[in-house]
């Protein structure tokens, strides 16, 4: 099975050892994503405008792959306050249409850069 390394100058740049994603076969594997504006590396300010800039986040890199949120079968989302879930679920619903991807949201002490949402992502490409 080949692999190839996934890259998006309209993403946030990797901050450590790893890349933006892995394409294996017809599957991407996507790295976190947390709520960086890419041209300034700051984290954007406020709850639901950083879950939109982790979705604008996954979208480029998606984008590079040659995929789109249609193409994701799974979907992690790491929250530091999980009483933020109802907006998550009210954001993803601007991204993703039914068939819904499988999905676990999972409560966390603490992200990178002090990031209060941070989202991961399987594609799988037709």
């Amino acid at each position: 099975m080949s692999k190839s390394v996934i890259n998006s100058d309209k993403a946030p740049a990797a901050i450590g050892t790893y890349s933006q994603a892995i394409k294996a076969g017809n599957t991407v594997y996507m790295s976190g994503q947390i709520p960086l504006d890419p041209q300034t590396m700051e984290l954007v300010e406020g709850f639901e405008a950083q879950t939109v800039q982790v979705f604008e986040n996954l979208k480029c890199v998606m984008e590079a792959a040659g995929g789109s949120f249609k193409d994701v079968v799974k979907l992690n989302i790491f929250l530091t306050d999980l009483t933020h879930f109802a907006t998550v679920n009210e954001v993803m619903g601007r991204y993703f249409q039914q068939p819904y991807p499988a999905r676990a949201a999972i409560g966390v002490a603490a992200l990178p850069k002090g990031a209060q949402v941070e989202m991961d992502a399987i594609l799988v490409l037709e």
